[in-house]
């Protein structure tokens, strides 16, 4: 019996020490932190300080792969099993908002000496905003715009990057007549919906109409978009090719493939990494608009509070650390993720960066997808709808007619609540 107590006190004092050693004790407060992808391996380098300013409290942070993410954290929602804090994709804001999953975080912002509204690019703070409820902090962004080989627009008698539209087009043509026919001037993925979906922002008409009820696709600026998108691929500027029939790009921008080519800021180290011999050769530049310099979505993603949390007040705090204008320097020195924040920008590495300058420029005009929670299901039928047109050639008219329909569709059961039946 002496033996046998003595060492169930032996293993409860070795429990003890190793729980002690992982941070963990009777005495400890944990917080569940949900994070996607590549920022969930380097997150961890940002917690110390905050638990040394919160003795006994400790972040456990649990990485998602992005392919499983949205089902996990819906998975989790219908479980009641949400974590305290997460990251969370800024178009997926307006589906947890509609689930009522999120907590209100303006109160807190308002009494926040560490997040201030007005330090934030205003198109990526406004992702945040559902129906004038703010529901999460950005954390990290991004905006696509052109790379573009230099050396080859210099070589068709252009020393900048085209401005507006009509630049460009001036530009791809010199450009597709310089290089020749087994080239081009640029590459449009059709499998990708960003590259028409960034020129239809750049439009005056929003994309969705009647309180983002109905579809908006057959207006005067989504057609002039649309023209423009056809265009660069009536003339031969663009080749007819998805991303999986060119799989590597940064070799086939190296080679000259393609002069421009539209992207967001993780490709700036892909192509410094993979392409070295490029140096001086490419650089970045804000879309051009329709009549001068263009915008460009407002991407990224923002850190939220699940209302399930027991540990809001901790919670929040977490989200002010992760905001401080240091911590968000550090965070874009591990991971290249662009800050949410002006004055993050200061730092003089990213200050001095002359590829992520154009993205700084850009940013102050990014523009916020339509706020309903079926917006990715609405836009990869836009992209559908853009395929149709370039490669099936089919009338412009009777697809934007039909994804106009097919959009009013998605967004029936949004017309019910609105109106204050059930569906």
């Amino acid at each position: 019996m002496r033996a046998g107590r003595g060492f169930r006190m032996f293993a409860a004092i070795a429990c003890w020490l190793l729980a002690g050693c992982a941070g963990e004790g009777p005495d400890t407060t944990t917080i569940r932190f949900w994070t996607i992808g590549r920022e969930g391996e380097v997150v961890a380098q940002l917690l110390p300080q905050f638990e040394r300013a919160h003795p006994g409290v400790h972040v456990e942070v649990q990485q998602i792969a992005l392919t499983a993410a949205h089902e996990k954290l819906l998975t989790a929602f219908a479980g009641d099993a949400l974590p305290d804090v997460s990251q969370l994709g800024n178009t997926w804001i307006p589906e947890f908002a509609a689930l009522g999953a999120l907590e209100p975080l303006q109160e807190r912002v308002d009494a926040s000496a560490i997040v201030r509204s007005d330090d934030y690019f205003p198109g990526i703070w406004d992702t945040n905003v559902i129906d004038g409820q703010l529901y999460g902090v950005p954390w990290y962004v991004d905006t696509r715009l052109l790379f573009y080989r230099s050396d080859i627009l210099a070589r068709a008698g252009f020393d900048h990057a085209p401005r507006d539209w009509d630049e460009w087009r001036r530009a791809m043509a010199a450009v597709k007549a310089n290089v020749g026919a087994d080239r081009y001037a640029v590459y449009l993925p059709l499998n990708e919906f960003e590259p028409l979906l960034n020129l239809a922002l750049e439009q005056p008409d929003p994309l969705l109409r009647d309180n983002a009820t109905r579809g908006n696709f057959r207006s005067p600026g989504f057609r002039r978009a649309v023209a423009f998108y056809i265009e660069m691929f009536a003339h031969g500027w663009a080749p007819e090719l998805s991303n999986i029939q060119m799989p590597n790009v940064w070799d086939e921008f190296a080679r000259g493939f393609v002069t421009f080519y539209i992207s967001g800021p993780w490709n700036i180290g892909e192509f410094l990494r993979r392409e070295p011999q490029l140096t001086g050769r490419w650089t970045t530049a804000p879309l051009p608009g329709p009549d001068g310099v263009g915008t460009g979505a407002a991407g990224g993603s923002s850190l939220v509070i699940f209302r399930g949390s027991r540990q809001t007040r901790l919670a929040w705090e977490l989200v002010e650390s992760l905001s401080a204008t240091a911590q968000q320097q550090k965070f874009y020195a591990l991971t290249g993720d662009l800050p949410p924040r002006r004055s993050a920008w200061e730092d003089p590495k990213l200050a001095g960066d002359e590829y992520a300058r154009a993205f700084r420029d850009q940013l102050e005009r990014a523009k916020p997808t339509p706020k309903v929670p079926e917006w990715e299901r609405i836009v990869n039928e836009m992209q559908l709808a853009a395929e149709r047109i370039v490669r099936g050639h089919e009338s412009v008219d009777h697809v934007l007619e039909q994804l106009d329909a097919r959009t009013d569709a998605i967004l029936e059961k949004r017309r019910w609540i609105l109106a204050g039946r059930a569906p």
